[in-house]
């Protein structure tokens, strides 16, 4: 009796997990029964995994056949596995080499006519084997340029089952054309478009020097979908590490395409007002995919209309603005996904929208105003370092002609902002202003004495939360990191409050 022997991975979140594929085929009727705990998308893999190898010219045994997956306890769920069942399948028939099998892994879904199909999740699945034995993987020639992003593993791409059976049997690979693949284009719309709106510009300097969260509030019309659309301008470029991660997310969730492949660019996200909460965070029955907040780690997440957000939709970030990742549990496990972005916030003042100046165009009552903005719950917009009003650009903004800085230059004086943050933060783990601990701000980075006193005044008349007082600290830091000073002075934590108590509507 032989027993044919493979490997894939089982993917949770970014988490992947070795699963020996073994099949059994006896003297019986019949049959085909799958064991481990699969879902229905895996269940179906007999169907297409026997007309793969029949339109292969390969032999479907008329036997008793029991595919066990193990971990046994593991849940299993996809089609990914169709590919190491197929490979297990011909090796209990002992018509492939048993030990071209040993320390490799297979990952992809088969068409009916032998063909192996693009997969998604190849990337965060191959990134966990680098710490196994395993020395080769076999994934879909249509994944061959996200594979080989991977170092430290011998990546094959096949196109269809009998290129990779003829590699099984005789070790001749039919060479095919390297995938050259394209970068998404740097597509960064520039923030010198941006006319007037001093006070917005500078807001989001401050918010790309250190990581801070922004809620703009204007009538429309004002630019604060174009100051949010330029925000990701102002960030400097991803590092190696941290673009390998952004694209594993956009891997699983099937969107690296619309990325693009290892892309540098930070993720820009803006979902619908009209998006769920699931969509909002991730989630999932059979496989859990990660959401709008997890798709804009290392970037922006941008919410126009934040106030006509289902309720519950804004809540449901909370976690993920104070822990960096979101955890997702359902029936089949948990699964844990990075999700450390900056939030940018837009609401109108009103529910017409045009309570703005003296007011005299807005028709709606001070109650509805006040309905209207307490959709946004108090302890989310406690999370909210700056709250800045948009109002309409002046006359003289449109008339001068003159044209305000470049995402260029601001991106230049943000970069050499962080490099003095890296420079302080070089014993902590941190990197920038947003990061820094709450017991180091009461200690070792404290504000001048002046400056610390006027935060511990506005605690006393109950104008700041704990939470408030060391978000306003972190802010100053940012603020004196830009005008290059050692430790924020006294008009740094003053700023820092004008900027974080613009928004008197909510008072």
């Amino acid at each position: 009796m032989t027993i044919g022997v493979t490997h894939g991975v089982s993917l949770m979140g970014l988490a992947g997990t070795l699963v020996q594929i073994e099949v059994d085929i006896s003297d019986g009727l019949p049959h085909y029964s799958l064991l481990g705990l699969p879902d229905l998308a895996l269940m179906e893999s007999r169907d297409r995994v026997r007309s793969a190898l029949v339109n292969s010219q390969e032999i479907w045994p008329n036997k008793k056949v029991t595919v066990s997956l193990s971990p046994a306890w593991l849940p299993k769920s996809g089609s990914n596995y169709d590919l190491p069942i197929a490979v297990a399948i011909l090796a209990a028939q002992e018509v492939i080499p048993a030990e071209r099998l040993h320390r490799a892994v297979f990952y992809g879904e088969l068409a009916l006519d032998g063909r192996i199909r693009e997969a998604r999740g190849v990337l965060p699945a191959l990134i966990s084997l680098l710490h196994s034995d395993v020395q080769t993987v076999i994934v879909p020639q249509a994944n061959a340029a996200e594979a080989k992003l991977v170092s430290g593993l011998e990546i094959i791409p096949m196109e269809n089952i009998s290129e990779l059976l003829k590699w099984l049997r005789t070790g001749i690979r039919v060479e095919t054309e390297e995938v050259i693949s394209i970068e998404k284009v740097n597509d960064f719309k520039d923030l010198s478009d941006v006319a007037g709106q001093p006070d917005a510009r500078y807001a989001l300097e401050v918010a790309a020097t250190g990581g801070h969260h922004i809620l703009m509030i204007g009538p429309p019309g004002t630019g604060k979908t174009m100051l949010a659309e330029r925000l990701p301008s102002l960030l400097p470029e991803l590092h190696e590490k941290a673009a390998l991660e952004v694209s594993a997310i956009h891997s699983v969730a099937g969107a690296l395409k619309e990325r693009g492949l290892f892309s540098k660019v930070p993720p820009f996200i803006s979902p619908h007002h009209t998006t769920t909460r699931t969509a909002m965070v991730g989630g999932g029955s059979s496989v859990i995919k990660p959401g709008a907040c997890s798709l804009a780690h290392n970037g922006v997440l941008f919410i126009d209309e934040a106030p006509e957000c289902v309720s519950g939709v804004l809540d449901a970030l909370r976690q993920p603005l104070e822990s960096g990742e979101i955890t997702i549990t359902r029936a089949i496990g948990s699964a844990t996904f990075p999700a450390d972005f900056i939030l940018v916030l837009a609401a109108n003042p009103c529910p017409c929208g045009r309570l703005s100046g003296r007011g005299r165009g807005c028709s709606c009552s001070s109650l509805q105003v006040r309905r209207y903005l307490n959709r946004l719950s108090g302890p989310l917009i406690d999370r909210v370092d700056l709250r800045i009003k948009v109002e309409p650009p002046s006359r003289t903004a449109f008339a001068s002609g003159e044209v305000g800085e470049s995402s260029a230059v601001v991106r230049e004086r943000v970069a050499l902002a962080r490099a003095r943050a890296a420079k302080r933060f070089a014993t902590l783990n941190i990197s920038r202003n947003a990061e820094i601990p709450a017991f180091a701000l009461r200690n070792e980075f404290k504000a001048e004495r002046t400056g610390m006193s006027l935060l511990h005044n506005e605690m006393d008349r109950e104008n700041l939360t704990a939470r408030g007082f060391h978000k306003t600290l972190r802010l100053a830091w940012s603020i004196a990191d830009l005008a290059e000073h050692e430790l924020p002075l006294l008009e740094d934590v003053k700023r820092a409050l004008a900027l974080r108590e613009g928004m008197e509507l909510f008072g």
